[in-house]
């Protein structure tokens, strides 16, 4: 295997693009629109799962072995692109927990930090008897994120073709040989769909179409003085994060609405009714905007990570839903080890292509 196509450049098509080159294979990405302007530049950064008790243990592997190398590649993408992820251990503030008993065993079987809620967040968070403090949890910014990922891949030797969308995947055999677009048909030793909430479509006459469907999610920015919010806060499936020059993002919906990324009225009085009675100083805050995107879904909240069934040279990294920034270095270390048989630290068996 000397060459590979990467069907979609957010951050699970970007970040393995940018592996592979390093591997020495020749990598060309398709994007049906601009470089990581999907769900990968939508959402909030949070690196961890919200209220990691509440899933799986398949799911908190890859998200926990994601959380363990974005430090290092924060520092690697700073240095590869010239430009700053804005990766910071904030912590995470939960409030008025459900189920705290669950929670801190959890957490303590998984060796999960809780600590004393620090007096700068006990001003905003309420009392120790309301919050749970978890320190070590950490945010990058998105549209950082992708920038870096975008720069460092390209000045790796990526190849990256935006407005150029796959349409059909052409097969003979076994193998796939080669990907339709309205530019052409594109060629290359392997494929890798890494297309987001648009996987399951393009992969549908496959004959192994992953259960992937677009679920919606909308946004509120703010812009605060720069300090007013030190943490994530989160409470019952809202969350409120700050940013080092005072915006404030605050989220997030579930919606499935198919592929509409439209905005609502209905999900701005949600968000505002959240993000007013979780910090009121925001009250005073300028709304700069509302936003949507459209994460991954699948069952469980399990990505597919691994080689078609039948296809020998197709390959999925898919449906990450919520946590696609959370779990891309794991995820990306995951497929190489499916293409390329290097080491994966994380068990794939739960994650190939059923």
């Amino acid at each position: 295997m000397t060459s590979c196509l990467i069907l979609g450049a957010g951050i699970n098509g970007l970040l393995p693009a940018l592996m592979l080159r390093q591997a020495g294979l020749e990598v060309r990405v398709l994007e049906q629109g601009e470089v990581g302007r999907e769900s990968s530049w939508a959402g909030a950064g949070i690196l961890s799962l919200l209220l990691p008790w509440d899933y799986g243990p398949q799911v908190n592997a890859l998200a926990q072995r994601g959380r363990a190398l974005w430090p290092e590649w924060a520092v690697h993408l700073r240095a590869a692109s010239g430009i700053d992820p804005e990766y910071q251990r904030c912590g995470l503030a939960v409030l008025d927990p459900d189920r705290r008993a669950e929670a801190l065993a959890w957490c303590a079987a998984q060796g999960e930090t809780v600590a004393p809620l620090p007096q700068v967040a006990a001003a905003l968070a309420g009392t120790a008897e309301h919050v749970l403090w978890l320190p070590q949890v950490a945010q990058a910014r998105n549209p950082r994120v992708m920038q870096a990922v975008h720069a460092a891949a390209f000045r790796a030797g990526t190849v990256i073709h935006e407005q150029t969308a796959a349409m059909r995947l052409l097969t003979k055999g076994a193998r796939v040989t080669g990907v339709e677009t309205p530019a052409g048909v594109f060629t290359a030793d392997c494929v890798v769909v890494a297309a987001g909430a648009w996987s399951g479509s393009l992969l549908s006459e496959s004959g192994y179409a992953p259960q992937i469907a677009p679920v919606r999610g909308q946004i509120l920015l703010f812009k605060a003085a720069p300090g007013l919010l030190p943490c994530v806060l989160y409470r019952r499936g809202h969350y409120l994060v700050p940013r080092r020059d005072g915006h404030i993002l605050a989220g997030s919906t579930l919606e499935e609405v198919g592929f509409d990324k439209s905005t609502t009225m209905e999900a701005r009085l949600e968000l505002l009714d959240f993000a007013y009675s979780a910090l009121p100083a925001l009250r005073q805050a300028e709304i700069v905007r509302q936003w949507s995107g459209l994460r991954p879904g699948s069952p469980g909240n399990l990505p597919t990570i691994g080689r078609h069934p039948v296809l020998e040279n197709l390959y999925l990294n898919g449906g990450h839903f919520r946590y696609g920034v959370t779990m891309a270095p794991a995820a990306a270390e995951m497929l190489l080890h499916r293409m390329l048989g290097t080491e994966a630290a994380v068990d794939p068996e739960p994650y190939r292509w059923r």
